[in-house]
């Protein structure tokens, strides 16, 4: 759960942010691709190395980085697939309804099993990501 909402939410700056200030969806694209990347494989090493398992009990440190590093990848790769798109406008506003659909999945995966009323796990989880978002459309307009 941890690295979907990594994902989901940590990867959104650059991709927007790219997206403004270029207005190329390609470009996006490409640093949500690298940023997926290196967010997964980062996650998968925090995780890995934060814990050998046998103080908690939580497992394999490599299965757990592993988990990790996947969920965070997939968390921030589905929101860049859209700037696949080649016209910024339908880029842009697909992009933001992935976001919005990751979002709201988050939360009802975070009710489920964390037993979290859906409506403050998707509180929660939305102003996380509109907080990001502001801040990465603040960033690509202002240079």
């Amino acid at each position: 759960m941890v690295g979907l909402i990594d994902g989901s939410l940590s990867t959104l700056a650059p991709i927007f942010s790219v997206a403004i200030i270029s207005h190329k969806p390609f470009y996006a694209f490409v640093a949500g691709l690298a940023t997926s990347f290196g967010a997964g494989i980062s996650m998968a090493f925090s995780e890995g190395l934060s814990d050998t398992g046998e103080l908690t009990g939580r497992g394999n440190p490599f299965v757990r980085g592993s988990i990790t590093g996947i969920g965070t990848f997939i968390g921030g790769i589905l929101h860049s697939l859209p700037f696949l798109i080649p016209a910024y406008h339908a880029a842009l506003v697909t992009a933001l309804v992935v976001v919005a659909f990751e979002l709201i999945a988050l939360a009802a995966l975070r009710a489920r099993y964390f037993s979290t009323s859906f409506t403050t796990s998707l509180a929660a989880v939305s102003l996380a990501g509109a907080v990001i978002v502001a801040v990465s459309v603040a960033l690509g307009v202002a240079l």
